[in-house]
């Protein structure tokens, strides 16, 4: 694919409009549509540089790729609405699917894109928003993944997976099972270890026998009160996953279910960019301990 001139993100939420930040930063003009979307997205936006152009019809009219970086509930009616305008451009959109579904959600997705004449690449993003330093790695796959390999030369770490849609978003669910299925496993015990008024004991054993379960919980736990809505979504996509593949999906349905109930407290209503980085694991346990559940 020849450098792409303009590049649309689909919702600039906290990955999005980090994206967005950095491909701006290095010369392509970043587009978006605010309509429906709040006035902490508004800020994100223009503080990342990119241009709220109005409406979805302009973002597909003027775009040569479109990221779709959104939470996982709402990826399938944007795709859908993503494609109903594509008929009439004059050349093809690349339609980039960056968010965590299970592989045969994304094979749908594509189905869709593609029979209106859409170029789709299946993406799983694994690490954290992107920023001068790093990059979160950009895994791509699908017969038109190639397209996706010029964002390298603008600043994200792109690994091609292979010809095939699913491919990369099975790689993010498999991850995402583990890394935030352990954040939902310790939350849950040590919930129950606060309940029955064993957290210091339970701390101390964690720090002698397993010290490095321990500091992992410590840099994870903190950091996902307020991410947690975002996270029951790509849990039932993970579930789905193993269902599909005739494995167990229901640690990962349970592990949504804590992750809906966090997201209502005080602490899942915070935002990432200004929570307390002060707030260690022991206060963020005792702190959703005294919520009922």
């Amino acid at each position: 694919m020849a450098r792409p001139e303009t590049v649309a993100i689909l919702s600039p939420g906290e990955m999005g409009h980090a994206i967005g930040r950095t491909l701006a930063r290095r010369g392509l003009r970043v587009i978006t549509s605010l309509d429906g979307r709040s006035k902490r997205t508004a800020g994100l936006t223009r503080a990342a540089g990119i241009e709220d152009v109005g409406s979805l019809d302009r973002v597909v009219q003027e775009a040569d790729v479109v990221l779709s970086v959104l939470p996982s509930a709402a990826a399938p009616v944007v795709a859908r609405e993503v494609a109903r305008r594509l008929p009439g451009r004059a050349r093809p959109l690349t339609f980039v699917e960056c968010n965590a579904l299970a592989p045969q959600t994304v094979r749908q997705i594509g189905a869709v894109v593609a029979e209106a004449g859409g170029h789709v690449v299946d993406v799983g993003i694994i690490g954290s928003p992107p920023t001068e330093k790093r990059s979160p790695r950009f895994y791509a796959s699908g017969p038109f993944a190639d397209e996706f390999l010029v964002f390298r030369d603008f600043g994200l770490e792109v690994l091609p997976l292979g010809p095939e849609i699913g491919q990369a978003s099975g790689m993010k669910m498999c991850y995402a099972a583990l890394t935030k299925g352990l954040s939902a496993l310790g939350t849950e015990l040590l919930l129950a270890s606060a309940k029955l008024n064993l957290l210091d004991a339970l701390l101390a054993e964690l720090k002698d026998s397993q010290p490095t379960a321990l500091e992992w919980l410590e840099r994870a736990i903190p950091a996902m009160p307020p991410k947690s809505r975002r996270w029951v979504s790509e849990m039932e996509e993970i579930a789905a996953t193993l269902e599909y593949l005739h494995l167990s999906p229901g640690y990962h349905q349970a592990a949504s279910n804590l992750y809906r109930w966090v997201g209502e407290t005080e602490l899942g209503h915070e935002r990432p960019e200004t929570r307390d980085t002060s707030r260690t694991l022991r206060a963020v346990i005792e702190e959703l301990a005294k919520v009922e559940r």
